[in-house]
């Protein structure tokens, strides 16, 4: 039998404060990610529709000062200010950002060497007034009303 999430968690995480809020691991998969078995995504989807997952958790943190970034793994490639995320099927993860002087930045990344470390970025000095992006919850809504890839893109929106 395959797993979609219904028939069981497909994770699990155990923290040092018994009353921490719960994490994705923890809790049940949203709906819009248990429409396919899990069997019957690439690595790619999969990997994408879990980071959306850990993104969306990590940006419920925030004050209204931060945004989410990511620090790269294993270099001294320096943060990104994460502005979108992407897949292509079967096995490629894109981040789209741009670093903290505002250079535009993409990291394409095979899933196995997928390792990500997200950080609370403080917001540039000129947005302070504009509401925080939070991709997270762009991304999450964009796998509730199943967008399959075909919609245009809309640049500058929060």
């Amino acid at each position: 039998m395959s797993v979609t999430g219904i028939e069981r968690r497909p994770g699990r995480a155990v923290h040092c404060d018994d009353h921490a809020e719960p994490t994705p691991e923890q809790v049940p998969l949203p709906d819009a990610l248990t429409h396919e078995p899990i069997d019957k995504k690439s690595p790619a989807q999969w990997a994408y529709e879990r980071l959306i997952l850990y993104i969306q958790n990590f940006e419920l943190k925030l004050d209204r000062d931060h945004e989410v970034a990511m620090g790269f793994v294993g270099g001294d490639a320096g943060v990104l200010r994460i502005e979108g995320l992407g897949y292509f099927d079967p096995d490629i993860v894109t981040f789209y950002g741009a670093e903290r002087d505002g250079t535009k930045t993409q990291l394409v990344q095979h899933v196995s060497q997928l390792n990500v470390m997200l950080k609370a970025m403080p917001r540039p000095k000129e947005e302070k007034d504009e509401e925080p992006y939070r991709i997270g919850f762009r991304l999450a809504r964009d796998l509730e009303q199943g967008q399959d890839g075909d919609q245009e893109a809309t640049p500058g929106a929060k």
